[in-house]
C-alpha cells in the first residue's frame, strides 16, 4: 500500500516513490508531473475525492468533489482558483458544461453516497453495514448556471414510472447532445442509460443487466459522452466499467460496438480533436481491480489504443488487445480527464489520500 499521506501532501503511487516532476508516456505522449498544480488550504477547501472535472468557454476548469465544504472549485490552468460554491452534493461525482444559446450551463451529478452521521469510526469497505463511512442513498442531477444558480433537477425515475421505488438510482455521469437531450448514466444504481429531452422529461432508457443481447448490457456504466466526430453520425460512447470495455450505441440507443480495454476498468471518454482520453481506476491483477493501480489510455480516431500512461504499453496481437496493467509508479486511482488547448492534461482521483488535482503538462 502507497505509504500514509498528510492532506498537506499529495498521494504517493505503489512505488512509494513521488511522481512530481517524472518525466511519463512515450513519443508525442509525453508529459512532465506537476503534482502541485491544484493545492490548496485544505482547512478552507478541503475534499475527499476528485470525482469530475468540465472546462468553460473561458478555458477555466471546474471541479466536482464529494465535500460540501465546497462542492465545486474553479482553476485557472495555472492552478490559481477562481471561486468555490456549492454544498448540496454530498455525492458529488460528475459535471459537464454546455452552451445553451449565449449562456453555458452545469450539468451536476450527485451519485447519492453520503457521509455516515452513525459511521463507527473505523469501517470503510462495508457497503452494506448501516455503521460504514459512506452509505448510499438516492441520487440526482441538476441543472444550474456557472456561479451556482439552481435551474431544475431530475430525481429517481420512479416518479414517472420508468423503475419500481425499490429500484435503486445513483446515477454516475450525463452527456448532452447538440439538440440539448441528456443521456444518464446509472452506473451505481441499477445500471440502466436514462434518455431526457433537454426540459429534462424521460424520453427511453436501455441497458441493466438481463438483455438477451449481452452488448446491451452494462456493468457499473460509469461514465458517458457524445462522439461528434463523424458529424453526420453522433454516437454515444459508455464505460461498461466491470466488463473492461467501452460500448458504442446510436443517440437513440442501438448498440453499434465494443471496445476493449483489456485489464483495465476504464472509465468515460474525453474527446479532443480525433482522440480521446480515457481514465483507468484500476487494473485487473490478480483476478480482481486491484487497489491503487489507476492509469490512462489514449485512444486514436479509429478507436484504437495507442498509449498508455501510467501503465504497460498497449499491444495487439492478430488485432486482439493484448491485457494492460499499472506501472504503479504515477497513479493511485485515476477518476477524471480535462485536456486544454495545448493538450495539457489535468488528472483527479479518487481515494487518494484527500490529494488535489494534479497537472501533466505536455512535453
Amino acid at each position: 500500500m502507497p505509504a500514509k499521506q498528510t492532506h498537506t501532501q499529495h498521494a504517493l503511487p505503489l512505488n512509494g516513490q513521488d511522481p512530481h516532476g517524472k518525466i511519463i508516456g512515450h513519443g508525442k505522449f509525453t508529459y512532465k508531473v506537476d503534482a502541485h498544480w491544484g493545492k490548496l488550504n485544505p482547512e478552507k477547501y478541503p475534499i475527499e475525492n476528485c470525482h469530475g472535472f468540465a472546462m468553460d468557454a473561458e478555458g477555466r476548469i471546474f471541479m466536482i468533489t464529494d465535500n460540501t465544504s465546497n462542492n465545486i472549485l474553479v482553476y485557472s490552468q495555472q492552478g490559481k482558483l477562481l471561486d468555490a460554491f456549492g454544498s448540496s452534493f454530498p455525492g458529488g461525482h460528475a459535471l459537464k458544461i454546455v452552451q445553451e444559446g449565449e449562456q453555458e450551463f452545469l450539468y451536476v451529478v450527485d451519485c447519492g453516497w453520503i457521509v455516515n452521521r452513525h459511521w463507527d469510526g473505523h469501517s470503510i469497505d462495508k457497503e452494506d453495514s448501516p455503521f460504514n463511512k459512506v452509505i448510499p442513498q438516492s441520487g440526482f442531477v441538476a441543472k444550474m448556471t456557472l456561479d451556482g444558480k439552481l435551474v431544475y433537477t431530475i430525481g429517481h425515475p420512479q416518479t414517472y414510472g420508468v423503475y419500481t421505488p425499490e429500484q435503486p438510482f445513483r446515477p454516475t455521469d450525463i452527456a448532452i447532445a447538440p439538440n440539448g437531450d441528456l443521456y444518464i448514466t446509472d452506473g451505481y444504481g441499477s445500471d440502466y442509460l436514462l434518455h431526457y429531452d433537454k426540459q429534462g422529461r424521460y424520453l427511453n432508457h436501455w441497458g441493466g443487466h438481463d438483455n438477451t443481447d449481452p452488448n446491451y448490457n452494462l456493468h457499473n456504466t460509469h461514465g458517458i459522452e457524445i462522439d461528434l466526430r463523424d458529424e453526420q453520425k453522433p454516437c454515444l460512447m459508455v464505460s461498461s466499467r466491470f466488463e473492461q470495455c467501452l460500448k458504442v450505441f446510436s443517440l437513440n440507443g442501438k448498440y453499434i460496438d465494443k471496445i476493449n480495454a483489456n485489464g483495465a476498468y476504464i472509465g468515460g471518454p474525453v474527446f479532443k480533436e480525433g482522440l480521446f482520453y480515457a481514465p483507468v481506476c484500476w487494473s485487473h491483477i490478480n483476478e480482481h481491480n486491484a487497489d491503487n493501480t489507476g492509469f490512462i489510455s489514449i485512444f486514436d480516431k479509429n478507436n484504437t489504443l495507442i498509449a498508455n500512461l501510467g501503465a504497460t504499453q498497449p499491444e495487439y496481437i492478430n488485432g486482439q488487445l493484448q491485457p494492460m496493467q499499472s506501472t504503479e509508479d504515477v497513479f493511485n486511482h485515476v477518476h477524471c480527464i480535462c485536456v486544454d488547448q495545448d493538450d495539457n492534461l489535468y488528472v483527479g482521483q479518487w481515494n487518494a489520500s484527500q490529494s488535489y488535482p494534479i497537472k501533466l503538462i505536455k512535453v
